[in-house]
């Protein structure tokens, strides 16, 4: 009799045609996925006379790379603005919200603290409680900070989740090391500054790319609050030529050459606004599971 082979679950291994379909299904998924971003980039990257004669868009481009559509969007128009403001609140947004979120959950970690409860509540309640649009937008108007940068900035600079994920950090750091820190005269601030966020750079790592790609990828605020188009972060400015289809003319990106196929300049734009995220994810991925995982689960 045939014996069995297992997994090292216990599970019963799958059968040949089950692995197949499997790896059909899954290959069928890739294709998905990866074939209409290499459609992105081939057209991004395609001749203006491929482009036309494809009739918008190039899967494989056959007659070199041309890089007319990036020289057009970077001359200094508003695709060029636009992504130095997006990089702009990108960086000071995810720096003060890390600082805010360390801050708040080496906090709401010291149990015994004064306030700790009720703060912790407030923080919990507003996991499950979003305050709306209107009330927003009524809080930024009587602040003063509408069509400014801040306004996109100050209200994510703290997210309950990131909150509660770092507390929990916090939470399952040795107490050896922090009671002995304590005996020897450390304040709260050493102690957090010393020994509680060199030992939790994972979970920093993971809430900074959290943060991060929410400011990179935002633009319902921008288009709320900012009515100053040279403000526009990059993502508005790309629904505003991709998905919304209007024209770009050679005075909105600042060219002086007659500008590429509209669509190449439609999907330069939409690398542009993917590459930033696509280059720092490797360093961070690492990190990922561990913070996550460490941070969720106590123990």
């Amino acid at each position: 009799m045939k014996r069995q082979q297992v997994l090292a679950g216990g599970m019963p291994m799958p059968g040949l045609a089950e692995r197949i379909v499997k790896a059909i299904f899954l290959t069928l998924i890739c294709a998905v996925v990866v074939v209409p971003f290499i459609g992105v980039v081939s057209t991004s990257l395609a001749s203006p006379e491929e482009v036309i004669r494809a009739g918008g868009f190039v899967l494989f481009p056959t007659h070199g790379i041309d890089l007319s559509a990036y020289k057009s969007i970077l001359s200094g128009g508003t695709v060029t603005q636009a992504l130095l403001v997006s990089g702009f609140i990108t960086a000071v947004g995810t720096a003060i919200a890390l600082v805010l979120t360390c801050m708040l959950g080496w906090a709401l970690s010291r149990r015994g603290s004064v306030g700790n409860k009720p703060l912790l509540l407030l923080v919990l309640i507003s996991l499950l409680f979003n305050p709306g649009l209107i009330p927003s937008y009524l809080v930024i108007q009587q602040f003063g900070l509408l069509d400014s940068l801040w306004a996109v900035i100050l209200p994510t600079s703290v997210s309950a989740f990131n909150v509660i994920v770092v507390r929990a950090y916090f939470v399952g750091l040795p107490d050896a090391v922090l009671d002995s820190a304590r005996i020897d005269g450390a304040s709260e601030w050493k102690m957090f500054w010393y020994i509680g966020l060199p030992l939790s750079k994972a979970v920093v790592a993971v809430v900074g790319l959290f943060y991060g790609v929410g400011y990179w990828n935002s633009f319902f605020g921008a288009l709320l609050y900012l009515n100053d188009s040279s403000k526009w972060p990059l993502q508005l400015v790309l629904r505003t030529y991709v998905v919304n289809g209007v024209e770009i003319g050679a005075q909105d990106l600042g060219a002086t050459e007659a500008l590429p196929p509209q669509t190449s300049i439609q999907m330069a734009i939409l690398m542009i606004s993917v590459v930033p995220i696509l280059c720092v994810y490797p360093f961070i991925q690492r990190h990922f599971a561990k913070g996550v995982l460490t941070g969720a689960v106590k123990g």
